[in-house]
């Protein structure tokens, strides 16, 4: 088999196992911190809930452009392993942590050594052919979607079974699994030789340096879009689903399945969009992709019942199984060589912004437009993102 095929299915079940791995907390996260950190009070554990949740992504946003530095200049599989262990090894102390404190700062830390998934897509990007690498990025694609979707569930099964503290455990296990997969059967060739005679500019100036290129300020923005799209209604999703479902029977059960609808389409449809993006182009698949997931956003906000959200949700799943890949892929393209790796961290740092921002506007935002409100901004957002798209990439050569 091909180094690239190998290298694909390696890192497509550590990514799996990454993500699964760190969204198997999820569920339960509250739980633990009421019954095994010690905060009481609705109002006390909603903050901490909060606060610690999006500390990952904070550092995340800070240092994944450090780490995709480092990776152009001496690898990206080493910075794979840094990552992989690093994060193994602290998601396990979790499990040991005493407080709300100490489980805040190891979640900072987390964030800070992260970078498991665009070392992954970096190293793709950087081994299979060009002619495949819709195909390739798909695939990665559906991996990270596969482990987010069924991490919560894994979690929320365990947790049931032997407890909060045990499944930090076997998150940390999971993360090193992956990390061991990639240690024995990635292969890498880089030229650590002429790396090391390239010009060292610091994390700033690169950013400078590729924010000349006006398709991949778009590229990123695509990114950033996206998960401020998805994000800021989830919180509200459950009350939704209950105003919807006119009853309180089974609503997590529901609104576990409104959520989970759009991964499964979306780990089905990104694969396949990227296969055809190799024959027809990234651009064509990202804006249509764009246009399809803006136009299935906008119409929740008027659905009459929880059937027709799951309908519409798992649309938007399979237009939104073309965006990633397609922009992992211009990434890739547009990039200058040697600067790869650096692109797709500063993409995983828009990611991580777009994961933040879209917690903390979409509550406020709540407060006086509602969910039905923000279902519409955030695809008017989209479809103003398709324009910025249309004009930065597309040319009638594409």
């Amino acid at each position: 088999m091909n180094t690239w095929k190998v290298n694909l299915i390696v890192l497509w079940i550590g990514q799996f196992l990454v993500n699964a791995g760190i969204t198997m907390i999820t569920p339960f996260l509250a739980l633990y911190l009421a019954k095994d950190l010690g905060v009481q009070g609705e109002y006390e554990i909603g903050i901490w809930a909060g606060v610690i949740f999006a500390a990952n992504f904070l550092t995340a946003f800070i240092f994944q452009p450090l780490w995709g530095k480092l990776a152009d200049r001496y690898g990206r599989k080493i910075m794979l392993l840094r990552s992989g262990f690093g994060m193994a090894i602290v998601i396990i102390l979790m499990g040991f942590a005493r407080n709300p404190w100490e489980l805040l700062l190891l979640r900072l830390l987390n964030g800070t050594i992260s970078g498991f998934n665009p070392a992954a897509i970096s190293l793709i990007s950087g081994t299979a052919p060009k002619a495949r690498m819709g195909f390739a990025m798909g695939i990665m694609q559906s991996g990270i979607v596969a482990g987010t979707i069924l991490g919560p569930l894994i979690g929320g099964s365990l947790a049931d079974l032997i407890g909060f503290r045990p499944i930090f455990y076997i998150t940390g296990a999971l993360v090193l699994a992956a990390s061991l997969l990639a240690l024995f059967f990635v292969k890498e060739t880089f030229d650590r030789e002429e790396a090391s005679h390239a010009p060292v500019v610091s994390v700033m100036q690169g950013f400078k340096e590729l924010a000349h290129i006006p398709q991949l300020l778009a590229l990123f923005a695509v990114t950033f879009l996206l998960q401020f799209a998805m994000v800021s209604p989830m919180t509200l999703l459950p009350l939704y689903v209950q105003k919807l479902h006119a009853s309180t029977v089974n609503i997590a059960f529901w609104a576990g399945l409104v959520l989970a609808v759009t991964g499964i389409s979306n780990m089905i449809s990104s694969p396949i969009l990227g296969k055809i993006s190799d024959k027809f182009g990234s651009h064509r698949i990202l804006t249509y992709a764009l246009i399809g997931t803006a136009l299935t956003i906008i119409p929740q906000a008027f659905v009459q019942n929880v059937w027709q959200l799951i309908v519409i949700r798992f649309l938007m799943g399979i237009f939104m199984g073309g965006l990633l890949p397609s922009v992992n892929s211009l990434i890739r393209s547009y990039t200058p060589d040697g600067m790869e790796s650096r692109a797709f961290g500063f993409n995983s740092s828009t990611l991580s912004l777009g994961n933040m921002m879209g917690a903390l506007i979409g509550g406020l935002l709540s407060g006086f437009i509602g969910i039905e409100g923000l279902f519409i901004v955030s695809g008017c957002l989209l479809l103003l993102n398709v324009v910025w798209v249309r004009l930065k990439l597309y040319s009638p050569t594409n």
